[in-house]
């Protein structure tokens, strides 16, 4: 994503919907030029663009929550690729990070298989030619565009992998990660029983908002990867919770 790409999503992201007129004249662009721009964001999800204004997409699926922070995000995102070698099999989680690193993966990687319950990830990568996908069966959320129910259970124990890469809602010392969604935890719970760690991929300000359900990982494995902002008490109290904490580097995103 380009440098002008990033400061339209911050606008929008700061200020909503915005006159294109607006958006062409801030960042020294013509009409012509700001339009071809947003219709590529669009094609991505990340935007809407119709009557001389543009805003973001529906910021209840995840191609509408990839343009917040997106910047943190895609820092994040390359970090956890690099966890990744060619020729591997990892399970993806739903998420805006997550789809990002899925991305990451597809354009950095060779032969790697993604297991995911992921209907935007699936889609997102679709046209990668050196990413295989396998998408886990369930009832459909439609918002989180994400596979949820027993079927998610009965297709992840087909597999098992070395990684799964998971977003979250939020965290709470003493308990670690939580969701918003239980059905979409219990999702995350079952396919954690077929890797061998799980890979918490998430911004700093998510240490500062409390989830509703425990995501209870148990005794395997864990590590997050998240911006430089994570404060001290909680990268602390990971750290005595034998977590892994992997920052990453902010010129990735500045």
């Amino acid at each position: 994503m380009s440098k002008r790409d990033t400061k339209i999503l911050e606008t929008l992201t700061s200020r909503g919907r915005t006159e294109v007129s607006e958006l062409a004249e801030q960042l020294g662009v013509s009409a012509v030029t700001m339009r071809k721009d947003l219709d590529a964001l669009q094609a991505q999800g990340l935007v809407v663009r119709e009557h001389g204004f543009a805003t973001l997409s529906n910021p209840n699926d995840v191609g509408g929550r990839l343009a917040y922070h997106y910047q943190e995000k895609l820092a994040i995102a390359r970090c956890g690729a690099e966890l990744v070698s060619d020729g591997e099999t990892v399970m993806i989680e739903n998420g805006s990070c997550c789809a990002l690193l899925a991305r990451q993966i597809a354009d950095t990687k060779r032969d790697v298989t993604i297991v995911t319950n992921s209907v935007f990830i699936a889609e997102y990568v679709r046209d990668a030619p050196d990413v295989h996908v396998t998408l886990l069966g369930g009832a459909i959320q439609p918002d989180s565009q994400v596979a949820v129910g027993p079927l998610v259970r009965t297709c992840a124990r087909e597999f098992v992998v070395e990684s799964l890469f998971i977003g979250a809602d939020g965290w709470i010392d003493g308990m670690s990660f939580t969701n918003n969604d239980q059905m979409r935890a219990e999702a995350v719970r079952t396919m954690a029983e077929s890797a061998a760690r799980v890979v918490v991929l998430t911004e700093s300000e998510k240490f500062s908002r409390r989830g509703s359900v425990p995501l209870r990982l148990g005794s395997r494995r864990i590590s997050v990867i998240t911006d430089q902002l994570v404060p001290e008490a909680a990268r602390a109290s990971l750290v005595r919770d034998n977590v892994d904490v992997i920052l990453a580097e902010p010129d990735t995103y500045k």
